[in-house]
């Protein structure tokens, strides 16, 4: 399973990929890196060992896909935490092993290691023989799909685990595979279009499924069932009336609470602040709007009708969250009629 991963398309033809596919230069491979992963430090575990890299690299929305190998036996540490990326780590052959919470965990053929470089220092050791298919996904991104499809965000019980998981034949490396052949066409793989959102989407929600488990953190129950009622009524309220955007201190006088109790709960329970919360519901209602409004309605004219009246704020708070920008939405709603 992903032997040909980003290598060949569905067809069996070879992929076209841009800039270098191999190289023998610690330079250029660890340019690469930079430009995929994040900025960290790497030592080759033999002195004066040349790389044999492989670096091919795809999109689907705001993920990073990388099919990399270093061609040599390297320990790679430093791993930047602004850069603010999660790794997920699939072997395909040889060995990695990496720095667990207990002990080094190794990983071989078909299994997967996932850390928050954001939230946790890592190290990790590959032999000779190894391959990868990696995952580079920004912080955000996860934050954003657990607080849509359940509703908090996971705090670093949860972001500062490192965790093995998966398996040959594993439910993940299925969607891997069926990701990797998806997005294959005869031009540069890319984040464009709302096929790489919609797969971005099931990568991260697959992920926070397999993460969770291992880490013992609840997404179906706990944060969410035990938030009080104020912070239950608050999103309603938010919810319902995204559109007037109600002041933080409103809603809190209206469930009850005072604005630091309000925003104490939501960061207890949710993760995120109201305002973050508010945020989020805006930017779906508008979202909604751009797909279903009349065509002759303009972008700038269904977003004053949320109140945005600064188009490049808005752009980069719909990218953001959707991966994509409004005008790309109304695009694809209009081809769809």
């Amino acid at each position: 399973m992903l032997e040909e991963a980003l290598v060949l398309d569905a067809n069996g033809a070879p992929i076209r990929h841009q800039g270098r596919t191999h190289s023998r230069d610690w330079d250029e491979v660890q340019e690469f890196c930079r430009t995929v992963y994040m900025p960290y430090r790497v030592q080759p575990l033999e002195r004066f060992s040349r790389p044999d890299a492989t670096m091919l690299s795809a999109k689907a929305g705001q993920v990073t896909m990388t099919r990399f190998s270093y061609g040599a036996g390297i320990y790679l540490d430093k791993f930047d935490p602004a850069a603010g990326n999660i790794l997920v780590l699939n072997t395909l052959r040889g060995a990695l092993e990496h720095h667990c919470d207990a002990s080094p965990a190794t990983t071989r053929a078909g299994e997967s290691f996932v850390v928050d470089c954001s939230r946790t220092d890592y190290w990790l050791e590959g032999d000779a023989d190894h391959m990868q298919f990696n995952l580079t996904i920004p912080h955000q991104v996860m934050e954003d799909i657990a607080e849509r499809w359940f509703g908090f965000v996971p705090d670093d019980s949860l972001w500062t685990r490192r965790v093995k998981f998966g398996g040959p034949e594993s439910r993940w490396l299925l969607l891997l595979e069926y990701a990797a052949r998806t997005l294959c066409t005869e031009t540069p793989l890319s984040a464009n279009g709302a096929l790489g959102k919609h797969i971005e989407e099931m990568i991260c929600l697959e992920l926070l499924q397999h993460w969770a488990a291992g880490a013992g953190v609840s997404l179906e129950r706990g944060a969410r069932a035990a938030a009080p009622h104020y912070v239950r009524r608050a999103e309603e309220i938010m919810s319902a009336e995204a559109r007037e955007a109600p002041t933080i201190g409103q809603v809190a006088q209206r469930v009850g609470v005072s604005a630091r109790t309000l925003s104490e709960g939501f960061r207890r329970f949710r993760g995120i602040t109201p305002r973050s919360f508010l945020a989020a519901r805006r930017l779906d209602g508008l979202k909604a709007d751009l797909e279903t409004a009349p065509s002759e309605r303009s972008i700038s004219g269904i977003a004053a009708d949320w109140g945005y009246v600064n188009a490049g704020a808005l752009a980069g708070a719909y990218r953001r969250r959707f991966g994509e920008l409004p005008s790309h939405t109304r695009s694809r709603a209009a081809r769809s009629r």
